[in-house]
C-alpha cells in the first residue's frame, strides 16, 4: 500500500496484525517499510528500545515514521501503553518477492513465532502467543488499571482489566450509574487518564451535577436547581479547568458501532464507560430492548481490540437478561436488609461468583462509600472465616513473608521461626497459639535484630516497631528490653499536634462533618484548590513508578537524631496510660559539663508551623538533571554530595539524611534543606555549597499551604486554653490532614499523593527546628539532644531556659520542663 492508503486504514492493519499475523509492505516513493505483528519482532516489546507511538499520533505523522523505519530504525506502534505493531525496515530477507507478495505474513525479523512451513499452505497465519508472553503479565508488576475508587470492591474485582467488558447490574433506584460515575472520577480526576463517558441515559449536564455532587458532598437535588454554594461553585469551576479527560458524548441516537467508532481516536484512552444499556425498548435510544446482546458484543470487541476496560451499566438485575450479554465480569448491586448497604456481587464468566463487597448508598450526594469486602461464600455453604489477628500483627506478618518463606535470608533462624509461627496462627485461625505468641514477638519488636537495608527490610523494621508500639498491655514485661542506643537510634517522640500519635484509618479521607471542631482536610483542600497555580494534588497511579517519584522516601524529611557525643544516653522502658509500651530517652550526663539540669524544649506546632512557608512545586516535576547553582524560582529534589561538618556540639545540618547515603556518598534532599545549605554557607558555616548531580524541579511556591496554616493557628488560639476533647480533636484532624498528603496505603483513597509536598513541609519543620537550636549554640547553651521536629534538650540552670526561645502556647513558641540528670525524658505531652 501507499503510505496514503495505510495512514487512512492503519488501526484496521495493526488489528490485521494482531489477530492475523498479517505484515503490510507500505511505500513512500522510495522508501519501503513492513508493518509486522509484535510477534516478528519480540525486541520491540521492551519498553524504551525503539521510538514508540499512540496510534493516533503514528496516524497524523505516519510519513515521517515511514522514513524513520526506511532508513533502519524501527517504529513500535502501541494502543495507550501497549505495544501491538512495529514498523521495520525492508532488509534483504523481507524485500518484497513473489512469495512475499503471496504470502504478505511471511517476512521475519527479530524471530518470528509462525513457521514457514505453515504459511506455506497458503492459509494466512494466525496469531500466537507463546507461554513467556503469557507470564509476562503476570510479573511484569502491578497492571495498574483503572479503579473505583472504593477500596473494598477495588480489592474484590482486582480493579477494572483492560481488554474486558465489566457489566454493572442493577435494578432501577439502587444507582448503578453511581459506580460507573466513581469509575469516571477516580481515573479521570484523581489518576488524570483519559476517559470516555458514553451518556445513554443522562445527559451531560446531569453528569456534572452528579460530579459536583459527589466531590464536594453537595446536595444533587439542590444541584439540579441550579442553586450552588461558593464553594462548589468554585469546585465546578476547577473541575470544569482539570476535567478535559473526561469526555462526555451525550449524543442522540448513541449506539454501540458509535462508541467504537469514537474511542480509537482519543489519546491515551484509559476507560470507557457506557451509561447505560436500558432493558426496556425505547424507540430514541438504540441501546436498549433486544439490541442489547449485539452491543454488548461490539462493547467486548471494543475492549479487547484498544486493549482497555469497558463499564457498562445495565438497569436490570434480571440474570436472564444478563446471560445472552455475555460479558467477561458482572457486578450485580443488590439491597441488604440493612438500609445502609447495598451488596455487590462479583461474578466472572467460567467461574461464578468469586467475592462480595459492601458498598454504603449515599445517593443524596450521587456517590457510593465504602463498607468493606468479604470473601466469596465456600460452595460448601459455610460462613466466611473471620478476620483473626489485630492489624499491626497481621501486617507483620505480611512484612516479614520474604524472610519466612525463604525468598530472603538475613534473619536470626530463631526470629524466623516465631515470624513463621505468627502466619500460620493467622491463616489456620488458632487464637490460642496466637496468644502465645505474644511475649515472643514483643520481645523480637521491642529489640529487632539487624535487618538489611533493603525495601524488605525496611518493611519489615517498620512493621516491628508498629507492633512494638502497639504491644498489649498485658504482655510480658520482658517485652521491653533497656537498650543502649547509638545517637541514629532514637524513636520518634510525638509531636505536639500528634503528627507521630495517629495513624490513617478507612474514612479518614473524607471531609469533615459540618460539626467538627477543626474541618482540617477541607481546609487543607480548600487551600490547594484556591491557588492560581492550577497544582496537581494527585500523582496518576501510573506515574508513581517512574520519574522522581520512587526517589522519596520518609528519610529525606531530615528529622535530627542526635545525642552530645560526650552524653550517655539509654533507652529504658515506659507504659502509657492507656497501656502501650515504649521506650524513652535517658542521659548521663558527664561531671565536665558543671552544674546544672536537663532543661527539655517541646516546641509548639511543629508541622502547621513549617506550612506558613514550605518551599515546593505545585505542579509537575521535571528532570532538570545536574545544576551549577541553586535555583531560588525552582523547587524539587536534589542529588548532592553530603557536605562535611565540622562541629561537635550541633548534629549534622541534614540530620538523618547523611545515615544512607549511595555508593558516591550522595543523597536525594528537598528544597528546604537546599535553602538551609546555601544559608550556612553566606553566614560562613560551611566552606562552599555542595555539587548538585541531579534535579527534578518544578516552579516554585511557598504560600500554597499558608492559608491552611493561618486556620490552623487561628484554632489553635481558641482550642488550646480549652483543652480536653475539643483540643484532642483539633489535634487528631490536623495530624490526618498532613499525613494524607502521602498516603502509604493504596487503599486509602485520599484527595492527595504528593510525597514530595509531604517530605519538603516535614524538612521544613526540621530545618527550623535546628536553625533554632543552632541559634541558642551559638549563644553560649550546651546541646545535650536534639530529635525530631520539637524536642530538644539543653544543660542549663534550674528554671532559665535558652534566652533565644520564647516560651509560650503559640505557633513559633515552646514549652520548657527542667529535669535532673539521669531522670527519663518525659513524653511532650506529660
Amino acid at each position: 500500500m501507499t503510505a496514503t492508503e495505510a495512514r487512512a486504514e492503519l488501526f484496521a492493519l495493526v488489528k490485521r496484525a494482531e489477530d492475523d499475523g498479517v505484515s503490510t509492505l507500505i511505500h513512500k516513493r522510495d522508501d519501503h517499510a513492513l508493518l509486522v505483528p509484535l510477534a516478528r519482532f519480540p525486541t520491540a516489546r521492551q519498553p524504551g528500545a525503539f521510538p514508540s507511538h499512540a496510534l493516533s499520533a503514528a496516524q497524523r505523522d505516519f510519513g515521517d515514521l515511514i522514513t524513520r523505519a526506511a532508513k533502519g530504525e524501527p517504529q513500535v506502534l502501541r494502543r495507550n501503553t501497549t505495544p501491538v505493531a512495529v514498523l521495520l525496515p525492508v532488509t534483504d530477507s523481507s524485500a518484497p518477492s513473489s512469495d512475499t507478495a503471496a504470502h504478505p505474513g511471511a517476512a521475519s525479523a527479530g524471530g518470528a513465532v509462525n513457521s514457514p512451513h505453515t504459511q506455506d499452505r497458503g492459509s494466512t497465519p494466525r496469531r500466537l502467543a507463546t507461554l513467556g508472553d503469557a507470564m509476562s503479565v503476570l510479573t511484569g508488576g502491578p497492571v495498574g488499571g483503572p479503579t473505583f475508587g472504593l477500596a473494598g470492591l477495588d480489592a474484590t474485582t482486582g480493579g477494572l482489566q483492560p481488554g474486558r467488558l465489566t457489566l454493572v447490574a442493577a435494578a432501577p433506584n439502587v444507582g448503578g450509574s453511581l459506580l460507573g460515575l466513581a469509575a469516571a472520577r477516580q481515573t479521570a480526576l484523581v489518576d488524570r487518564r483519559t476517559v470516555l463517558y458514553a451518556a445513554s441515559g443522562p445527559n451531560r449536564d446531569d453528569i456534572f451535577r452528579r460530579i459536583v455532587a459527589a466531590e464536594t458532598g453537595g446536595d444533587y437535588p439542590r444541584l439540579k436547581q441550579g442553586r450552588l454554594t461558593e464553594h462548589e461553585q468554585e469546585v465546578a469551576h476547577q473541575l470544569v479547568q482539570a476535567g478535559d479527560l473526561l469526555m462526555i458524548d451525550d449524543g442522540s441516537d448513541l449506539t454501540a458501532a458509535d462508541i467504537a467508532e469514537t474511542a480509537p481516536h482519543m489519546e491515551g484512552l484509559a476507560l470507557v464507560v457506557v451509561d447505560r444499556l436500558q432493558a426496556a425498548r425505547s424507540a430514541r435510544l438504540p441501546l436498549s430492548g433486544d439490541g442489547l446482546p449485539d452491543a454488548s458484543q461490539v462493547l467486548a470487541s471494543l475492549a479487547r481490540t484498544l486493549h482497555v476496560p469497558v463499564l457498562a451499566i445495565v438497569d436490570s438485575d434480571d440474570p436472564t437478561l444478563l446471560g445472552p450479554l455475555d460479558a467477561d465480569i458482572t457486578l450485580t448491586l443488590t439491597p441488604t436488609d440493612d438500609p445502609a448497604k447495598v451488596q455487590v456481587t462479583v461474578a466472572e464468566r467460567d467461574l461464578g461468583v468469586i467475592g462480595l463487597a459492601y458498598l454504603r448508598p449515599d445517593l443524596l450526594h450521587a456517590r457510593f462509600l465504602d463498607a468493606g469486602t468479604t470473601p466469596a461464600v465456600p460452595a460448601t455453604g459455610e460462613e466466611p472465616a473471620r478476620s483473626l489477628g489485630s492489624a499491626v500483627e497481621r501486617e507483620l506478618a505480611e512484612a516479614a513473608l520474604p524472610y519466612t518463606s525463604g525468598a530472603q535470608q538475613g534473619l536470626p533462624a530463631a526470629v524466623t521461626h516465631v515470624l513463621a509461627a505468627l502466619r500460620t496462627a493467622l491463616t489456620n485461625g488458632t487464637q490460642d497459639v496466637l496468644d502465645e505468641l505474644g511475649s515472643s514477638l514483643a520481645e523480637i519488636a521491642a529489640a529487632p535484630p539487624q535487618l538489611p537495608d533493603t525495601d524488605e527490610g525496611r518493611g519489615l523494621a517498620a512493621a516491628l516497631n508498629a507492633y512494638n508500639t502497639t504491644a498489649p498491655a498485658d504482655a510480658s514485661e520482658q517485652s521491653v528490653a533497656v537498650q543502649s542506643t547509638e545517637s541514629s537510634g532514637h524513636v520518634p517522640d510525638d509531636d505536639d499536634d500528634a503528627e507521630e500519635g495517629v495513624e490513617l484509618q478507612p474514612g479518614d479521607e473524607e471531609d469533615e462533618p459540618e460539626t467538627a471542631v477543626f474541618p482540617a482536610l477541607k481546609i487543607l483542600k480548600d487551600a490547594v484548590g484556591r491557588s492560581k497555580m492550577h497544582p496537581i494534588p494527585v500523582i496518576g497511579i501510573e506515574a508513581r513508578e517512574s520519574g522522581p517519584w520512587p526517589l522519596i522516601i520518609e528519610h529525606m524529611d531530615g528529622e535530627p537524631r542526635w545525642v552530645h557525643p560526650e552524653v550517655t544516653s539509654t533507652r529504658v522502658p515506659f507504659l502509657r496510660e492507656n497501656g502501650k509500651r515504649i521506650r524513652r530517652d535517658q542521659f548521663d550526663v558527664p561531671d565536665s559539663f558543671g552544674a546544672g539540669v536537663m532543661c527539655l524544649i517541646d516546641r509548639n506546632g511543629s508541622y502547621p508551623s513549617a506550612c506558613s512557608a514550605v518551599p515546593l512545586a505545585p505542579n509537575k516535576l521535571l528532570h532538570t538533571g545536574p545544576l551549577e547553582a541553586f535555583d531560588k524560582a525552582s523547587a524539587g529534589i536534589y542529588l548532592i554530595d553530603i557536605p562535611q561538618w565540622p562541629r561537635t556540639d550541633m548534629p549534622h545540618p541534614l540530620g538523618r539524611i547523611i545515615d544512607r547515603p549511595d555508593e558516591q556518598d550522595r543523597v536525594w534532599v528537598t528544597t528546604p534543606h537546599i535553602k538551609q545549605l546555601a544559608r550556612l554557607v553566606r553566614e560562613d558555616h560551611l566552606a562552599s555549597m555542595p555539587t548538585i548531580h541531579d534535579s527534578w524541579t518544578g516552579k516554585a511556591n511557598e504560600s500554597l499551604f499558608k492559608p491552611f496554616y493561618e486556620a490552623t493557628r487561628k484554632a489553635r488560639t481558641e482550642l488550646v486554653e480549652a483543652g480536653g476533647e475539643p483540643y484532642k480533636a483539633y489535634k487528631t484532624r490536623l495530624s490526618i490532614a498532613l499525613r494524607l498528603l502521602w498516603p502509604k496505603r493504596q487503599e486509602q483513597q485520599s484527595p492527595f499523593w504528593r510525597p514530595d509536598w509531604r517530605m519538603s513541609m516535614v524538612a521544613e519543620a526540621s530545618v527550623r527546628h535546628w536553625m533554632a537550636a543552632f541559634k541558642a549554640v551559638q549563644a553560649g547553651h550546651t546541646l545535650i539532644a536534639l530529635r525530631n521536629v520539637d524536642a530538644a534538650v539543653f544543660w542549663a540552670p534550674q528554671d532559665t531556659p535558652p534566652a533565644t526561645y520564647r516560651i509560650g502556647t503559640g505557633f513559633g513558641e515552646v514549652k520548657a520542663k527542667f529535669i535532673q540528670a539521669g531522670e527519663m525524658i518525659p513524653e511532650g505531652g506529660d
